[in-house]
């Protein structure tokens, strides 16, 4: 039979992925975990027929990695049940780094309970049990899963639609309800090991009862699981939850969960960030809008929101009318672009709003800054005419890449593609998705493609930016729209005096503005650079005979623009210098009796001793540094 392997052609007599992949090397054989054939992931070992093509998934590929990881999420359930009998098995899937299995037990699972688990899982895995699917009838699988007392797998097989197939797996003693794919044998997870456990209500939902979560990731090899360990024991250290609360910078109380209170020294980043914003966008030819965070439901019915995103929405009524708050700007700058008639010559508008939006997030899915129910949207719609789509869109990408690269990060591009659950015609979309693909490609900036996981409205090119640890964080976003020109009616009079419909644009570039300054406090460990600290320097005392000279340095540094301040406090300068250190402070002059008859300063920065220096040029050092941005 022929076929398409990774791209080439292959033949063979028969036989499945497997054979495949060894057909065209070994070392692919080795590492091959699944196959995507004709665009559905599935088993190795299962046959192919004549003109399939074939993509054989290793850990490199987030589906190969996801097939590697649900079946460790079967592993772990396996070995939680040896070790906890008692437990009801209900779901567990794959997700980013890992994986989980929810359990309802008799009481939380214990850190002696996940070593035992990780023992039981090495002895799983030591078996290399071979994974066997097969199908149950309906009925069948109901009574199966009811002699053995298991009701989440009831639950589960009755919301399955009639005449879905009902599939199970079977390693060694354990058997579970699950669609697969999975990997031909146990033995493929080389290094894995449960993480921690956590309350998860079943299906997300308030009203169901609480399961223990038991949490774990895998990898092909030991070296790889360490590292991913470190890494997450420096994430620890770098979680800006804490660090927000021991550099006073946000909190987020009981009485608002999900809503982000800024401090005041958490407003001088935020702020900071808000205004290069605002300097970089008229720079770029943007002209700033607000618009108003409750508005009518008639007009997110009419931007589709409602229909494709009202679960996440907050409503209420006035006067009898039925109103939302806004989870995204883009109906009301629908609304500002309507205003008005324009030209073809006033093409391209750009407009940016730092637009407060309101998403509905489940209490479980809320993590500090990272994940809230109000947050500030850092967008911008651009309007244009076809044939300035391109250039709009290369114009944005160099935008956010400066940006990025301002602050040390470095990013990979994805093109997503039509969801299912999307409005428009496919001709509109091709095109739409022929553009961004082009825009990038003639940039010569490599990408990869993430099949259906676009807008509702529109294709996207997602920036995936990666920290000083390692992690990756999805930020910035180009999405290419033709719906809601259409939707809204938006016009603009053409060179031969004709309404024509215009492209639309909406970008962000740092995401939002809360989750920006989470990922930046977990990236500089706390240690902003000094254009974003809230205290850029600070004057310690060993003598109060030195006060006044420190008055007239902070005083100085303050007419220059740079955020100082004194510590006069009758404490051993070893004790200041300890807790400016904590505090992350970037630079500190220390003066006792020789600083003030020689005039000199003694500055320290967070690398250490930088000796003694005069105070213009300290001065001039630092507004330097402030203004170029430095890291």
């Amino acid at each position: 039979m022929k076929l398409v392997v990774n791209g080439s052609p292959v033949e063979l007599r028969d036989g499945t992925a497997l054979d495949a992949a060894e057909a065209v090397s070994p070392e692919l054989k080795k590492n091959a975990l699944a196959a995507r054939v004709n665009g559905a992931v599935q088993e190795l070992w299962r046959p192919l027929k004549d003109g399939d093509t074939v993509d054989i998934l290793t850990f490199e590929d987030e589906e190969g990695r996801r097939v590697f990881r649900h079946t460790s999420s079967h592993v772990m359930a396996e070995a939680a049940r040896a070790v906890r009998p008692e437990a009801k098995i209900a779901i567990g899937p794959a997700i980013e780094n890992g994986f989980y299995y929810d359990f309802d037990v008799d009481a939380p699972f214990t850190p002696e309970d996940l070593e035992k688990i990780n023992k039981e899982m090495a002895r799983i895995i030591k078996r290399n049990d071979r994974l066997e699917r097969f199908e149950m009838p309906r009925a069948e699988a109901i009574a199966y899963w009811e002699e053995k007392g298991e009701p989440y797998k009831v639950e589960l097989i009755h919301d399955l639609p009639e005449g879905a197939a009902i599939s199970f797996y079977k390693m060694g003693g354990f058997t579970d309800l699950c669609a697969g794919p999975h990997l031909g044998s146990t033995g493929r997870i080389k290094a894995i090991q449960a993480t921690h456990a956590s309350g998860a209500y079943w299906r997300g939902s308030e009203k169901n009862k609480m399961l223990q979560r038991v949490y774990g990731t895998s990898f092909p090899t030991k070296e790889a699981l360490d590292a991913y360990l470190l890494q997450q024991e420096e994430a620890r250290k770098r979680d800006h939850r804490r660090l927000g609360r021991e550099l006073d910078l946000f909190s987020i109380l009981e009485e608002g969960p999900g809503f982000a209170f800024f401090h005041p020294k958490g407003m001088i980043i935020r702020n900071e960030l808000e205004d290069y914003w605002r300097g970089l966008h008229r720079k770029n030819g943007y002209q700033e809008i607000k618009t108003p965070i409750l508005l009518s439901c008639d007009l997110w019915k009419r931007s589709g929101h409602w229909d494709h995103y009202r679960d996440n929405m907050y409503t209420t009524k006035i006067d009898e009318q039925d109103f939302a708050v806004k989870p995204m700007n883009c109906p009301g700058g629908m609304l500002v672009y309507k205003r008005r008639v324009y030209s073809y010559r006033d093409l391209p508008l750009r407009m940016g709003e730092l637009g407060l939006v309101h998403r509905h997030e489940l209490s479980g899915a809320l993590h500090g800054l990272m994940r809230v129910r109000s947050f500030t949207q850092d967008d911008a719609h651009i309007f244009m005419t076809q044939d300035q789509v391109k250039r709009e869109v290369q114009g944005v990408i160099r935008l956010i890449s400066g940006v990025y690269n301002g602050f040390g990060f470095p990013f990979h591009m994805e093109l997503s593609t039509r969801p299912e659950d999307s409005i428009g015609e496919q001709a509109d979309w091709d095109a739409a998705t022929d553009a961004l693909r082009e825009a990038m490609e003639d940039l010569g900036l490599p990408f990869k493609v993430n099949e259906g996981d676009g807008a509702f409205y529109g294709p996207k090119i997602d920036f995936h930016i990666r920290d000083s640890i390692g992690r990756t964080w999805q930020c910035g976003t180009i999405q290419l729209d033709f719906q809601m020109p259409e939707l809204f009616d938006l016009t603009y009079a053409g060179a031969d005096g004709q309404k024509h419909r215009p492209a639309m644009v909406h970008r962000v570039v740092f995401g939002s503005i809360e989750r920006f300054i989470g990922i930046l406090t977990e990236h500089f460990a706390g240690a902003f650079p000094l254009w974003l600290s809230p205290v850029q320097a600070r004057a310690l005392t060993i003598t109060d005979r030195a006060d006044e000279r420190a008055k007239e340095i902070v005083s100085a540094l303050e007419e220059a623009g740079v955020r100082a301040e004194l510590d006069l406090r009758n404490e051993k300068i070893g004790f200041k210098i300890r807790e400016a250190r904590l505090e992350m402070i970037p630079y500190l002059v220390v003066l006792g009796d020789q600083e003030v008859v020689s005039g000199d300063l003694a500055v320290r920065g967070r690398k250490g001793d930088l000796g003694k220096m005069e105070l213009g040029a300290f001065r001039d050092m630092l507004a330097k540094e402030i203004r170029d941005k430095s890291l």
